[in-house]
């Protein structure tokens, strides 16, 4: 019997061997790296989403980070907390599924708006505590990509609320405090994270970083099966 993914790989054996050979080029180009056998995938998917290279170097984990979000996702039905929209849409709602997944985002909400009117801050905060008093938080992966401050609140939450997600995903992108929030949340000690130094960040490569997750999860699920 096959043990390659069935489902976090394309649907097309043209489309596999498309992303196979780009997989290929990339690990030709990248030679020689300081990533440990479980975190390059997730890197070698970052790099594969936009075609950066400076991602491998630029990327870092938690020691735990990767055996922490691959438990996570076999535990089944573990949420996904993202902090903008353009997460949830581009993770494949099929590789959710198959692990009884969900995503879910609040920077809509009305609720979160009016608070944010309310309290001077901003949505991406109060869409993080939200997400705190509905108790998705704990035992989550966390994704974000957009939002420095929504990323700042959760460390505050983590260290003086007791938020306790499985795994964080903290890549958001910009000028004001992203590379700072991101240096941040290197400091933490309480949580697992996967976090890219710098500026650099955005919503595609924390998809590709959860992608990178699921398939090796379903590479594990096979393996035990």
């Amino acid at each position: 019997m096959s043990r390659a993914n069935s489902v976090t790989e394309q649907l097309t054996r043209a489309g596999q061997a498309i992303e196979h050979d780009s997989f290929s080029i990339i690990d030709a180009e990248a030679g020689p790296h300081a990533y440990e056998p479980m975190q390059w995938p997730i890197v070698r998917r970052m790099i594969h989403a936009n075609a950066d290279f400076e991602f491998n170097g630029l990327t870092a984990f938690h020691p735990q980070a990767v055996a922490a979000g691959v438990s996570a996702i076999l535990a089944g039905g573990t949420p996904v907390v993202a902090d903008v929209e353009m997460i949830c849409s581009g993770l494949s709602r099929p590789r959710l599924a198959h692990f009884g997944m969900r995503a879910h985002q609040f920077i809509s909400d009305a609720d979160v708006i009016a608070d944010a009117h309310a309290q001077d801050t901003t949505r991406a905060v109060q869409a993080m505590r939200k997400a705190h008093r509905l108790g998705l938080l704990r035992g989550a992966i966390v994704g974000i990509g957009n939002a420095p401050t929504a990323l700042i609140e959760l460390v505050r939450l983590i260290r003086e609320e007791g938020a306790r997600p499985a795994l964080v995903v903290g890549m958001p992108v910009g000028f004001v405090a992203a590379a700072e929030s991101k240096a941040l949340m290197a400091t933490v000690h309480e949580v697992p994270w996967i976090v890219i130094r710098g500026r650099k960040g955005g919503s595609t490569l924390v998809v590709a970083a959860l992608h990178a997750l699921l398939a090796l999860a379903e590479s594990r699920q096979r393996a035990s099966a």
